[in-house]
């Protein structure tokens, strides 16, 4: 990836689905790679919206973590936009895709939530899972004693250590979903970012390598890429 790849691209990347780009740019993830492949602008509100070519897996991943992130943390995901058209492959490939995404959202997202909330044994079982059925047994202890755990610090009225605790149940138990719906994996990223830093971070890096898994997107120019990006703002309705 270029260095100044966010200036080249000159894109803002915003939550939620947009009709047409703002005259400023403005798109979700998936929105903003389909103007970088050149490709018929859609709005697009759930992976199902995107063209076929779109790796489903990765793009349900992709847009929930876009929609998820904080705005000064967004820009992560510009690396990614020449990534997603041509990205799509058997039911398979798509199949292992989820896998690691519910895998790796377990083993580095979901442990360190746990080691912040004092339960070091599941951090130690989720960060060490050899596999995702293992990741999902870690998973499921870690839901039912972050939920019991949430329950006696409330009667001992420990709010902070309540609420870390009451996390790690509601983030264990979308990591469970995650392996079935690639969406989830990034309501893990969402339940431990407001108390691990650096969670987004590693969010990007299981989506780049969901995205290493099968076959890769076509090779696009970014400096192409741009111009499409200023044709669309160009033609935004005023």
């Amino acid at each position: 990836m270029h260095a100044d790849f966010q200036k080249i691209l000159d894109w803002r990347l915003l939550a939620g689905s947009h009709a047409f780009p703002g005259p400023d740019g403005g798109t979700c993830i998936n929105e903003a790679a389909i103007v970088a492949a050149g490709l018929p602008y859609r709005a697009i509100r759930s992976s199902a919206d995107c063209p076929p070519c779109f790796s489903r897996a990765v793009a349900a991943y992709a847009l929930g973590l876009n929609d998820a992130m904080p705005d000064a943390e967004r820009p992560q995901l510009i690396a990614f936009v020449l990534r997603l058209s041509g990205s799509a492959d058997a039911p398979g490939i798509e199949a292992a895709r989820t896998r690691h995404l519910a895998l790796e959202s377990v083993r580095t997202i979901l442990a360190p939530l746990c080691a912040v909330a004092g339960m070091s044994e599941d951090a130690a079982a989720c960060a060490a899972a050899p596999d995702l059925h293992a990741a999902l047994d870690a998973a499921r202890a870690a839901e039912w004693r972050g939920g019991a755990l949430a329950q006696d610090s409330a009667r001992a009225r420990a709010w902070r250590a309540g609420a870390l605790q009451a996390a790690v149940a509601r983030t264990a138990a979308a990591a469970r979903q995650a392996a079935e719906d690639a969406r989830c994996a990034a309501e893990v990223a969402e339940g431990a970012a407001p108390f691990v830093p650096g969670t987004w971070a590693r969010a990007c890096a299981i989506l780049d390598g969901a995205l290493a898994i099968g076959r890769q997107a076509p090779d696009l120019d970014p400096l192409a890429a741009r111009d499409r990006f200023a044709a669309a703002k160009a033609a935004a309705p005023a």
